[in-house]
């Protein structure tokens, strides 16, 4: 098993044996195995190990284990707790993502801190088979499909090659002792339900799925390699710049075989997710005018070009919405929709829904904050109302008055969106076609 690391770790240019690497270990075989046997290859380690307060007591004896066994190899022993709970709760994302952005976070920090090369990581073949089956599940392109980096930036995982199978056979093997986590048991997070669910079913199938799967990522990224050079060369034609903007050609993009996947892989490192690309390349058969936003950057569907900018700090609180658009995401979610009006009609007593009279609306609306001076008709009023006076009679906190949106057709608002209409927009017998706004 030294013998393969060793080759792997040459072969796909890790890591040189005099460089200082940090390993992370969580006290579980693959971790532990993997600090053995860089220690075996005489590399120069420090022992990272995160507290994630998951299991209690059991995560306590993870953390004296670890440190034990980084104090037994004369190694330096870093660690750090965190409130995982809470930080997921208040980034709203799973238990799982949320380890996930703290533990790389601080492994980075501490990569810079001591001067350390590259962050080891235990990875093994098990794990590549498992991300390829979650990928497919969660939706994926080419790059889902290869798996596990065994190198990416400063991240090398040197176990890639090892079912863990044999992971336990070495520790066993050299009376390596580790622990043992008991919420891999249990089915709560995807890839537990992966690992004890889908993989013994696919094992009924293939009872060589793991080394199957192995293989097929392999060739995955064969695949992705090509692909990554048609997309460069597609980039030379349909890309260039002009002063701080980035244009795509449109009609070289029309011509493309795959003009989605070469869009998304254009714009992807600047905030636009599949679903924003494919609503892009569909504006590229209308008209122009339109406008895309990811959180930092604006795209616009000019006549012959996409231009790419920067969303400026001065504008970074203005969104626009096209008469045509049917869902805004960024700052907030909005349903839009186009109705006829007809005689059974109801206005809606639901504040977060608007009902305009679209005939009286100057295209593209403009999403922002509120501004000194900013002053409305609230519906069934005659006379204007500022804005700050209106936040008064609400009874506005500091933080409402910052949340607040201005739904803005002209130089006029028409919205205090989730809040009050604007009388002068809203819809009477004369309305024929009405432009309703639906706060998510």
């Amino acid at each position: 098993m030294l013998r393969k690391i060793v080759r792997f770790v040459e072969e796909e240019k890790l890591f040189y044996r005099d460089e200082k690497i940090l390993v992370t270990v969580s006290g579980g075989v693959d971790s532990v195995v993997l600090l053995n046997l860089l220690c075996e290859m005489e590399v120069e380690c420090g022992v990272a190990h995160c507290n994630f307060h998951l299991r209690s007591d059991e995560s306590d004896g993870d953390f004296e284990f670890v440190k034990n066994l980084a104090r037994e190899k004369g190694l330096p022993f870093y660690s750090k707790d965190f409130d995982t709970k809470t930080y997921a709760a208040e980034n709203k994302i799973s238990i799982e993502m949320a380890a996930r952005d703290l533990r790389y976070k601080w492994f980075e920090d501490l990569r810079e801190a001591f001067d350390y090369k590259y962050i080891a990581i235990g990875h093994h073949a098990d794990d590549v088979a498992e991300t390829v089956l979650i990928n497919l599940a969660r939706g994926t392109g080419i790059h889902g499909l290869s798996g596990i980096k065994s190198k990416l930036g400063k991240i090398v995982r040197p176990l890639l090659p090892f079912p863990r199978k044999q992971l336990l056979k070495y520790a066993k093997e050299n009376s390596i002792e580790f622990r043992e986590d008991s919420t891999n048991a249990e089915t709560d997070y995807v890839r537990n339900k992966i690992r004890h669910q889908i993989m013994p079913v696919l094992e009924e199938i293939n009872p060589a799925i793991r080394t199957t799967m192995t293989e097929n990522v392999q060739r995955f990224r064969e695949v992705e390699q090509i692909y990554n050079l048609v997309i460069e060369e597609n980039r030379l034609h349909l890309v260039f710049t002009r002063e701080n903007q980035l244009l795509i050609s449109i009609p070289k993009l029309k011509e493309l075989l795959a003009p989605v996947s070469n869009l998304f892989e254009l714009l992807s490192p600047y905030g636009f997710h599949h679903r924003d690309v494919r609503q892009i390349a569909e504006s590229i058969h209308g008209i122009s005018g339109k406008l895309f936003y990811s959180a930092t950057h604006q795209l616009l569907r000019d006549r012959e070009y996409l231009i790419l900018t920067e969303i400026s700090e001065s504008n970074k609180n203005e969104y626009s919405i096209a008469e045509e658009d049917s869902l805004l995401k960024i700052p907030l979610e909005i349903k839009i929709s186009k109705l006829d009006r007809t005689t059974g009609f109801k206005f809606p007593t639901d504040q977060k829904i608007a009902c305009l009279d679209s005939n009286l609306l100057k295209f593209p609306l403009i999403l922002r904050k509120w501004k000194e001076g900013d002053s409305f008709r609230p519906i069934g009023m005659k006379g204007k109302k500022k804005i700050s006076d209106f936040f008064i009679d609400q009874k506005f906190s500091m933080q409402d008055k910052e949340d607040t949106w201005l739904l803005i057709s002209g130089s006029k608002i028409v919205w205090v969106v989730g809040h009050r209409m604007d009388d002068r927009f809203k819809i009477t017998k004369a309305t024929t076609k009405i432009f309703r706004l639906e706060l998510a």
